[in-house]
């Protein structure tokens, strides 16, 4: 039996250690509350988010920059320097170090999340590639990759250190899951409940499967009824799974069994706000997404937008 894979918890990090290199202005909000429609910069093109106390960071697949976002005012900054590759999965760990997932360039990089340093890269493979999301454990973080059926796992020793530059395993997956086509496969991943496995879906058939982190043995997740047409990001909170369906502009929200072999699906989350959402985080005792309107034409001045709804 695998050992527990306890998922790591973000911290707040002040403000004041941020380096400040653009700023949106802040959305008028009533009564004090935080706004609901966050403005990020104009041609961003987000896909990514992770959250640290009051503090967002969103991920551009235009150009890898990183956009930390004050949940409370609404005002904006970009850390570090954008990489010309994409930033997509990003999650943030207890040590204030922010974990990037690099789509096209089949990377991953650790940065600094007060300044944007970056303290560590992991070339996982070359083209074709779309390293696409993360999840960090007690002891490793995952990446998904979304044109090969594999995770790569990169190990994090004591106090958390990080591993040298080839200090990388891929892990190819077997059983229940199929590479399909060339769509998108593999996306969002989280863990199970119990922290025994880890979860991702098959954006190009909808499916969630269980994955032992140690042999890479998959096996269907049953939810009676439904196929999560356009999976992408996933949140765990407890035994509740957030499955962003992106172009359905909706959030699926299921009860899973501790084990994450089970679920039913017991409601869905949506806005007038959403604009094809990607990816979902919990801060403030909401759900924050960011809108990549895949269905707009991407221009510099396009606008786009974070937004944030209540949970259930």
């Amino acid at each position: 039996m695998n050992r527990p894979l306890r998922t790591a918890l973000g911290v707040a990090l002040t403000a004041s250690l941020l380096t400040s290199v653009a700023v949106a202005p802040a959305q008028a909000h009533a009564g004090g509350r935080p706004p609901t429609v966050l403005a990020l910069p104009d041609g961003f093109q987000p896909e990514g988010i992770a959250t640290a106390g009051r503090y967002a960071y969103f991920g551009s697949r235009a150009n890898g920059a990183i956009y930390r976002v004050d949940l409370v005012t609404g005002a904006g900054r970009t850390i570090g320097a954008p990489t010309g590759t994409p930033s997509l999965g990003l999650k943030v760990d207890p040590r204030g170090r922010l974990f990037v997932s690099g789509g096209t360039a089949g990377d991953a990089r650790v940065l600094d999340a007060r300044t944007g340093e970056v303290l560590a890269r992991y070339q996982f493979a070359t083209a074709p590639t779309f390293v696409n999301d993360v999840v960090l454990t007690r002891d490793a973080a995952y990446f998904t990759d979304s044109n090969r059926p594999v995770l790569y796992r990169v190990p994090l020793g004591r106090g958390g250190a990080l591993p040298p530059a080839d200090g990388f395993t891929t892990i190819p997956l077997t059983g229940a899951y199929q590479q399909v086509g060339t769509g998108v496969n593999l996306n969002g991943i989280v863990t199970t409940p119990d922290g025994r496995a880890l979860i991702v879906v098959q954006s190009a058939t909808g499916t969630l499967f269980r994955v032992d982190p140690a042999t890479g043995a998959t096996t269907m997740v049953d939810v009676p009824g439904h196929t999560f047409t356009n999976g992408d990001g996933l949140l765990l909170l407890g035994r509740t799974l957030y499955v962003v369906q992106n172009r359905l502009n909706l959030v699926a929200v299921v009860t899973l069994n501790r084990a994450g072999t089970a679920g039913t699906l017991t409601g869905t989350i949506t806005d007038a706000n959403f604009d094809v959402p990607t990816t979902v985080a919990k801060a403030l005792g909401r759900l924050y997404l960011p809108n990549a309107r895949f269905t707009t034409p991407a221009t510099p001045t396009t606008p786009y937008t974070a937004v944030a709804v209540r949970t259930r």
